[in-house]
């Protein structure tokens, strides 16, 4: 596939870039988005979409190590799988867009340089913490080509905690997958908190190392990510008019979505199809919905859509399959199995129940 362009190298999982054109898209599917910009490439069943850019593309990079994100920054790397570093003390970085093998935190200053992380954008109205996972991509959005950090950084590698408490639980901490526009924003006791944490990390690094400074590093971290969810459970209340506005829009979706007869074209409705509705990342979005509800957002779904499904069981004119398909239910059964789990009785029982 590479061998179709000229000069192209990988961007991400599914990106490929080119001094003239940009592959933006690679899908299984022959649905093709409409723009004059856009250029399409058939090949089997894959669509390749591409998008012709005016060459000024920042740099992409990838972020393979600890050391080497403290080097780029002009700082001593104290230990080659973790390092907390006050940017305020590292050198002029230039301008790129990473993708990371390591997980890396991020604290941001009132003035900061507008960051990117996956498709959205940041500029940290106030003091706040990004979360960046292996495998995400982040960067800066400045104009100029050399911009100077500051804030802090706490980088460790997933190598650390192999084999760790924190290791087995790191995708506990579901933040990690939340977008740039839902980071965390803290108060100035909450920063001192992260700060202090901070500082435990780094004294330790600073520190002779013995049997005792892998532990006491990594549960420095866990303390710290601990610490991070009780913000942003925080974060959850003090925003508790705008997440019922979202959950009420939720819910007028998922009425939307059986009323306009999405679930034939396209099935069960899933987590992802709303949260993208509602601009948000899925592990986001299943947060607010978990704080607010009590239930996960699939068991809201599953739950609306059987609430909805009671109704037209109770239409004679269409038989338990009939609703089932068009509920979105590939095989009656499964809407059968559904059905009983939250109510009970089968749904002819349920029929017949409401029809004596």
């Amino acid at each position: 596939m590479i061998s179709l362009f000229n000069d192209c190298k990988l961007y991400n999982t599914n990106f490929y870039l080119t001094d003239q054109l940009t592959l933006i898209q690679i899908t299984d599917s022959h649905t093709i988005i409409t723009d004059s910009r856009l250029e399409r490439m058939i090949i089997g069943n894959l669509v390749l979409i591409l998008i012709h850019t005016n060459g000024n593309m920042l740099e992409q990079k990838k972020l393979l190590s600890v050391n080497q994100f403290i080097t780029e920054r002009g700082q001593d790397t104290l230990h080659p799988l973790v390092s907390v570093i006050d940017q305020a003390l590292s050198g002029p970085v230039k301008v790129a867009h990473y993708t990371s093998a390591i997980y890396i935190i991020f604290l941001k200053d009132l003035k900061c340089e507008e960051l990117s992380y996956g498709r959205n954008k940041y500029d940290y109205q106030d003091d706040s913490l990004l979360f960046i996972a292996p495998g995400k991509s982040f960067g800066y959005e400045a104009k100029d080509k050399i911009v100077q950090p500051n804030g802090w950084a706490l980088a460790f590698d997933p190598e650390l905690i192999k084999g760790t408490s924190l290791g087995k639980k790191i995708k506990e901490y579901s933040f990690f997958a939340y977008d740039a526009n839902e980071a965390l924003h803290l108060s100035k006791a909450e920063k001192q908190v992260v700060l202090e944490c901070f500082s435990k990390i780094l004294h330790e690094l600073n520190h002779a190392i013995d049997k005792y400074s892998k532990d006491l590093i990594v549960n420095n971290i866990e303390l710290f990510l601990n610490y991070c969810s009780r913000f942003y459970d925080r974060q959850f209340i003090t925003r508790e008019n705008l997440n019922k506005a979202q959950l009420a829009k939720f819910e007028y979706l998922i009425d939307d979505y059986f009323e306009t007869k999405k679930s034939k074209e396209l099935g069960l409705p899933l987590v992802s199809y709303f949260a993208e509705k509602l601009h948000l990342s899925a592990n986001y979005f299943g947060d607010l919905v978990k704080k607010h509800s009590g239930k996960s957002a699939q068991e809201f779904i599953q739950d609306k859509t059987i609430e909805l499904a009671k109704e037209k069981i109770l239409d004679l004119n269409k038989s338990i399959s009939d609703v089932s398909y068009e509920m979105g239910f590939k095989y009656p059964q499964h809407f059968t199995r559904l059905f009983k789990q939250r109510v009970g009785i089968p749904p002819n029982e349920y029929r017949a129940l409401n029809h004596q």
